[in-house]
């Protein structure tokens, strides 16, 4: 398989590679969390003063980033594994009922007595911002480096690591063994989603993981904790120049930054009707982006392709529950 890291022509056709599944074997793997959303909204502060609050939706949703990640993915017609890790109680088994159904492979995806399996109650407001109450007991948090390194001889070409700082069993140390472990195999590209750190962590903190990641995909705020700058181009410049050799920053409604080889590009965000619900906007964006991977495109047309699927994504209420085909996210990319 060719190398496809990020450094290929930027002028790469965008059909550039037939898409037929000729095997079984996934072409891209997903490791990370897989639970339920409680997606209820609209919302406001005036619930705490009254008591109750009516609302227009109330909607269990199948959510975490590797399970949005994964879904999407299975959406556009990529064969799709996912590493993960649930109870063994109604819920996990729920999960993995609905990943299986739409033939996301669960080789290695675990089922772990006495582990509740992580339900999220997600808060929309009226502007389609979303805040989260979880468990960090649950199963959100609980994926260990025992639970991934055995899968990683059979994963994919592509891994999608699909976000650092969830699980606290999974700190730098940790993280590094299982990157290492990813990279053995040559030519196989790792890709990093983030979430904002979560003791602390700096840039300086982070490289012993930045040999090894081939893409990483913070947001505007993610990045700004790491680096300490606001300002997304000099956040960006700071990641390029500790060594990350393709940054990709999504910056919400300005679209996203894509910065490799001392060159930083903005591709801009698709228009979106009507903005619902940004809950797995991001996951929904990286799984555009793996989707462009699978393509053999640039970095610069994956980013399209993620802010393109992203927009599905918003328009509709929970996290994978959005208008999403190959058809649909190459008509808004090339409306873009």
């Amino acid at each position: 398989m060719p190398d496809k890291r990020c450094s290929l022509d930027p002028e790469a056709s965008l059909m550039g590679k037939n898409h037929e599944q000729t095997t079984l074997r996934p072409e891209v793997t997903v490791i990370g969390a897989a639970i339920m959303d409680m997606v209820v909204g609209p919302v406001s502060e005036a619930v705490f003063r009254t008591g109750s609050q009516p609302m227009q939706y109330s909607r269990l949703t199948y959510g975490g980033d590797a399970l949005n990640e994964s879904l999407i993915l299975s959406k556009l017609g990529v064969r799709t594994e996912l590493i993960t890790k649930v109870g063994n109680d109604e819920t996990g088994e729920r999960i993995l009922a609905h990943a299986a159904k739409s033939g996301i492979i669960l080789n290695h995806a675990i089922k772990e007595d006495g582990l509740t399996t992580g339900i999220n109650v997600v808060l929309v407001d009226s502007s389609a911002e979303r805040y989260f109450l979880t468990n960090p007991e649950s199963s959100l948090r609980k994926l260990s480096e025992e639970d991934i390194l055995p899968a990683l001889d059979e994963a994919a070409d592509i891994v999608s690591f699909a976000s650092l700082f969830v699980s606290p069993l999974l700190d730098i140390p940790a993280m590094e063994r299982v990157f290492r472990k990813i990279k053995e195999k040559p030519g196989r590209i790792l890709t990093a989603d983030m979430t904002k750190a979560k003791n602390g962590e700096t840039l300086r903190d982070l490289a012993p993981l930045i040999p090894h990641i081939d893409v990483l995909l913070p947001n505007r705020e993610e990045a700004s904790l790491l680096t300490g700058e606001a300002d997304p181009y000099r956040s960006m410049q700071c990641m390029l120049e500790a060594g990350f050799s393709c940054v990709v920053m999504k910056i919400g409604g300005d679209g996203c930054l894509v910065g490799r080889g001392g060159k930083i590009t903005r591709v801009a965000a698709c228009p979106v009707t009507n903005v619902s619900d940004t809950t797995g906007a991001g996951d929904s964006f990286v799984a555009g982006f793996l989707y462009g991977l699978t393509q053999e495109l640039s970095a610069e047309k994956c980013a399209g392709l993620g802010s393109a699927t992203a927009a599905c994504t918003v328009e509709a209420v929970g996290a994978t529950e959005g208008k999403i085909t190959p058809e649909e996210i190459m008509r808004r990319f090339e409306r873009n």
